[in-house]
């Protein structure tokens, strides 16, 4: 029995060892198609520079469902399909106007309007301003203080969090909140510090709710880029009693209908249980969107090229989603969630690439302990791409609601630094983007795809 047993442990050190060398000759071959044989910086190029911005219900958007469906028709996938889905069409008109008077003086300010703001009437704002740090703050004033003057919210980002996502949920409250909570103490327009580390003159967009407060109550909103932020600050302290000047002229329109894009390959021994990997398809309209999300578009096609490319067949069948809608209003995500339901779909793992094109750095995990245990046995096989985070922690907004009867939910993690420099804001174009960092990012998206499409997860 004692020799059976020593047997049994070597024969397993062995299987071990064989399955670790079959392993990283797949991932080194992995790495190499992406780095020598990828299509995702040119489709980037395409998208960004051929396209423009994305915002839902605009042309841009239109057309990138049209070219990345005609993209992904040509990897020879099993099937490419629409996922039909209305969304939000909000315009953001003229580019709008904002400047300091004080003692006379006018000083021109960048900013733009947030997301789902209405617009200022057609001569523009003109009221005093009153800088607060925080919605407590807001709340301490109170109408006596707040009530027909522009409330500034100043609060930044947190620079001492290591972790810039970190930093960047602390300070969203102002941004996504504030324009409801002042108009409820008789404000006439909010402006919020933009949600960057980076001091420069670029206004950071991004969406705000009003919440079930009466269209009445509604009042504009705009980001002021930091230095901005900064110089009205500072002017404020020496003149409490300045104007400051905003003009927009934002609208929303009746929902349009949308798509998402889909794409897939069969799986030749668990047809029925599905691997997503996506990003969303929509960007903001100051810019590209390159890095939010053209890049973990492009990566997650990627994958299923990189996937023929190499011959690989999975067993499980790996579908490609790009959800539309993700910035303002997560229409996408929900309708694929709600049809994957309706349907009886069973998801075993599903990967959100919305972090930046830039360096990865490993993954964020949404799973119980056991299957997070397991893939903590992937990790060394990561360690020479210098991959090395495995964490738990967030994984995608489209894919959060998704829900099957187990699933492994994922973000890449790429190099968090330099990602809100450019996040919602007028520098997110294509030459932000770095040709290597976005290859390695897609080989590493389909290193986990192909380990967990091996290994499959633990359902008990």
């Amino acid at each position: 029995m004692r020799k059976l047993t020593i047997f049994l442990y070597l024969f397993s050190i062995i299987v071990v060892g064989q399955n670790q060398t079959k392993d990283e000759l797949k991932l080194k071959e992995i790495y190499n198609a992406a780095l020598t044989n990828s299509k995702c910086y040119s489709w980037l190029d395409y998208m960004s520079n051929k396209i423009g911005h994305r915002l839902s219900g605009s042309i841009g958007a239109e057309k990138s469902v049209e070219y990345t469906k005609s993209q992904l028709e040509t990897l020879g996938l099993d099937r490419v399909y629409l996922q039909e889905v209305m969304v939000p069409k909000w315009v953001r008109g003229q580019k709008e106007i904002a400047y300091i008077v004080d003692n006379n003086k006018k000083i021109n300010i960048p900013v733009c309007a947030l997301g789902g703001s209405v617009a200022t009437q057609k001569e523009g704002i003109s009221a005093e301003v009153i800088e607060v740090q925080s919605l407590k703050e807001l709340e301490g004033l109170g109408t006596e203080k707040i009530k027909g003057k522009i409330v500034f919210f100043n609060r930044p980002m947190d620079s001492s969090l290591l972790e810039t996502f970190n930093a960047y949920g602390k300070a969203g409250d102002q941004r996504r909140s504030g324009a409801k909570e002042a108009s409820k103490f008789g404000a006439v327009a909010t402006i919020v510090r933009s949600l960057t580390l980076s001091l420069d003159d670029f206004p950071h967009t991004g969406n705000q709710s009003y919440g079930d407060i009466s269209k009445t109550q509604y009042i504009p909103a705009a980001a002021i880029s930091t230095n901005g932020a900064d110089l009205l600050s500072k002017s404020l302290k020496a003149n409490p009693k300045l104007k400051f000047y905003l003009k927009q002229s934002c609208q929303t329109m009746p929902d349009v209908l949308s798509y998402n894009v889909i794409g897939e390959i069969k799986g030749n021994e668990f047809p029925d249980k599905i691997m997503v990997v996506g990003g969303h398809l929509d960007s903001w309209d100051l810019a590209d969107g390159s890095h939010d999300d053209g890049a973990g578009c492009v990566q997650s096609m990627e994958v299923v090229n990189i996937l023929k490319n190499i011959g690989y067949k999975p067993k499980n069948t790996i579908r490609v989603v790009l959800f539309m809608n993700e910035e303002n209003g997560g229409r996408g995500g929900e309708k694929y969630q709600e049809l994957s339901k309706k349907n009886n779909e069973n998801h075993i793992f599903a990967l959100e690439s919305d972090s930046g094109g830039f360096t990865p750095r490993g993954f964020s995990f949404e799973t119980d302990e056991a299957n997070f245990n397991k893939v903590q046995d992937y990790k060394k096989l990561f360690e020479p791409y210098l991959i090395h985070t495995f964490a738990k922690g967030h994984s995608g907004s489209d894919i959060e609601d998704l829900t099957s009867e187990k699933i492994v939910k994922v973000g890449l993690r790429p190099d968090s630094q330099r990602y809100f420099d450019y996040h919602h804001a007028a520098n997110d174009k294509f030459n932000a983007v770095n040709k290597r960092e976005l290859e390695l990012g897609a080989a590493t998206i389909t290193a986990l795809v192909y380990l967990t499409d091996q290994y499959g997860i633990i359902s008990k």
